[in-house]
């Protein structure tokens, strides 16, 4: 047997296009001639179960191998094989039936997985690596004769007897100059690690040295020796292939540090998905625990089709916000070698995006009613993911309102409903609007938060990175309601009701206090208001507006506000007329003495709001001891 001839493609050589086109992405050769070996085999198996093949299958397992010497790449395995009439069908034309289509379309094109396996091209992904490609395959047909198929890159190929002795194919890549970085343990193992970890026919890439117990030393210690096993690569039966009812706690978490085998936190549970109606879906997400300055952790949301990796730039199938997990999906309805513009088009798509986001609802939903205590104990750190998923996705927000919780300064831990229900009549304005109270920092705003307390008022601590933007939507969602930090003004005007207080001091008293604060202040971006307050309240608070600051926090965690950020912090100084302390520096005749009272209460609103640094706390020092001596 002896064959030359020419692929039958209408258009010049082929194969300087596929190199031009995929060399950034070079290293998907590997991934592609693995993927065909793993489905000989499982094609020879699946013809075994029939009937329809009755020798033996033998070992399964598929051999990578490297020669630096000889520069060749080798793929074997022991599946279906071809005749030579079989080779000519699907390597010669089958596999450039499109080639002609593929040009045209593709001129242009920048990304090696718009192209790659679109027309049948992943065979010759081959030529991106190799100079000259050679197959020696043996059909498991009765009486078949191997064939040996040989091409230079070129549009000319060469059929004739091979040398194979046993059912199957080697595929041999005489690998070119441009690609001797491949002709590397370490480069290879790290290919096969990426794309081929839980392919479902084991992978052996030559042998490993382990360590095995070998008896005891005199001393009775135990011994080791070193010996030599097959490096197979691959988890052939990784966990998200099997059934949940098969897999306890241990096996999950096992299968997430196989995953991740870096990470140092353990997951905080995890979502088995398995659908096969109206598309085909597997996998395994877990929660992860989310730091408190969260970015989007991308690439950790690997995508699989039928155990092979394809990618993990996820975010066309899975929702923004469910990027923060982790974990796996598998899916043969997404194609191996996939286009971003395939995936935004695609319907499967789409439903698994919906599909996905329903089942990580429901799993909240479920551990929120089975444990809220436990729930409510794990919100710290899921807490940051429910928010984002609120604010990103209508859908699942319309879900999560049921399990979103609202913390307050006490501990207490309410859902939306409960706390709009516990706080509607006692924090409600003139106006009928419910006034949410909430502090970002209670440490920093503990005298504001005790005055609202003493109020009887409830404060919510709300001091994630993502609450800035969350605010504004509880407002929106929530129907009469606003939300106001508890520093943002004094507590009569944040919550104001029908009765307002008289001011005990005359007009003109009013009037010299303001140009009194006014002297002692002296800075533009603060304003000076003379108010009634109850006694009680402080003889001067420092406050920002609550739009401004609000404006100030989205434009920090990039909500499209930056012009805001750039602005200057403007502060309103409300002075209390009916504070007696207020009433006595305007009473006293001595101007050196009524500024420096009226800068010392200045002061200690400045140092309850932490604005009080540098020189003006120094000075202040001084000034209380003077003051106390």
């Amino acid at each position: 047997m002896q064959e030359k001839g020419n692929i039958s493609i209408h258009t010049e050589n082929i194969f300087p296009v596929i190199k031009k086109f995929l060399y950034s992405d070079n290293e998907i050769f590997l991934r592609e001639l693995v993927s065909n070996a793993v489905d000989a085999t499982q094609k020879i198996k699946r013809l075994s179960s029939l009937g329809q093949y009755t020798g033996e299958l033998g070992d399964q397992t598929i051999d990578v191998a490297f020669d630096e010497t000889a520069k060749t790449i080798t793929i074997s395995d022991n599946g279906i094989g071809m005749t030579a009439e079989e080779v000519k069908k699907y390597i010669n034309q089958i596999a450039f039936s499109g080639a002609t289509e593929f040009v045209e379309k593709f001129k242009e094109a920048k990304d090696a997985n718009e192209i790659i396996g679109r027309f049948g091209l992943g065979f010759y992904s081959a030529f991106m690596v190799a100079d000259q490609v050679e197959i020696q395959t043996l059909s498991y047909q009765e009486g078949a004769e191997p064939a040996k198929w040989i091409c230079d890159g070129s549009t000319s190929y060469e059929i004739s007897e091979g040398s194979r002795t046993k059912r199957g194919t080697d595929i041999i890549l005489h690998v070119n100059a441009d690609a001797e970085e491949f002709l590397n343990k370490g480069r290879l193992q790290e290919i096969l690690d990426k794309y081929a970890k839980f392919l479902p026919v084991p992978i052996r890439f030559g042998i490993r040295t382990t360590s095995e117990p070998d008896g005891e030393d005199e001393e009775g210690k135990p011994k080791y020796k070193s010996v030599e096993v097959d490096n197979i690569i691959n988890n052939t039966a990784p966990a998200w292939t099997k059934a949940p009812a098969e897999l306890k706690d241990e096996d999950y978490l096992a299968f997430y540090r196989e995953l991740y085998p870096y990470s140092f936190d353990e997951p905080l549970f995890w979502i088995h998905l398995n659908v096969d109606y109206p598309f085909n879906l597997t996998g395994i997400l877990y929660f992860p625990k989310l730091k408190e300055n969260f970015e989007i952790q991308k690439n950790k949301i690997k995508l699989y089709s039928r155990q092979v990796f394809i990618t993990d730039e996820v975010k066309d199938i899975v929702p923004e916000f469910l990027m923060l997990l982790h974990g796996v999906i598998d899916s043969p309805d997404i194609p191996l070698n996939v286009s971003r513009s395939f995936l935004q088009a695609d319907s499967n798509v789409k439903k698994i995006n919906t599909y996905i986001t329903k089942k990580v609802a429901d799993k909240l939903a479920e551990l929120f009613k089975s444990d809220r205590k436990g729930f409510e104990e794990k919100w710290k750190d899921i807490g940051l993911f429910v928010k984002y998923g609120m604010l990103s996705d209508d859908k699942f927000a319309e879900k999560a309102a049921d399990f979103c919780l609202l913390k307050n300064t006490e501990g207490e831990v309410y859902t939306l409903a409960e706390y709009a229900a516990k706080v509607k009549d006692i924090q409600q304005d003139k106006e009928g609007n419910v006034i949410y109270l909430y502090t970002n920092d209670a440490a920093q705003q503990d005298s504001y938060v005790a005055t609202a307390r003493e109020r009887g008022y409830d404060v919510l601590v709300l001091d994630s990175p993502i609450d800035s933007h969350f605010i504004g939507y509880l407002e929106q969602k929530t129907e009469k309601t606003q939300l106001k930090r508890v520093d943002a003004d004094v507590i009569d005007k944040l919550i104001e009701k029908e009765e307002s207080k008289k001011l005990e001091l005359t007009e003109e008293e009013s009037k010299k206090a303001t140009e009194l604060f006014e002297k002692a202040i002296s800075r533009e971006n603060m304003k000076v208001h003379v108010e009634a307050l109850s006694e009680s309240e402080l003889p001067v608070t420092v406050t920002i507006d609550e739009f401004m600051r609000r404006m100030k926090d989205m434009a920090q965690t990039g909500g499209g506000m930056s012009f805001y950020g750039s602005m200057p912090d403007n502060y309103k100084v409300t002075v209390n007329g009916n504070h007696p302390l207020i009433k006595r520096i305007v009473a006293v005749d001595n101007e050196a003495e009524q500024a420096q009272l009226a800068k010392q209460a200045f002061d200690l609103a400045l140092l309850s709001k932490g604005l009080l640094t540098g020189s003006d706390l120094t000075n202040f020092v001084k000034r209380s001891v003077s003051l106390i001596g």
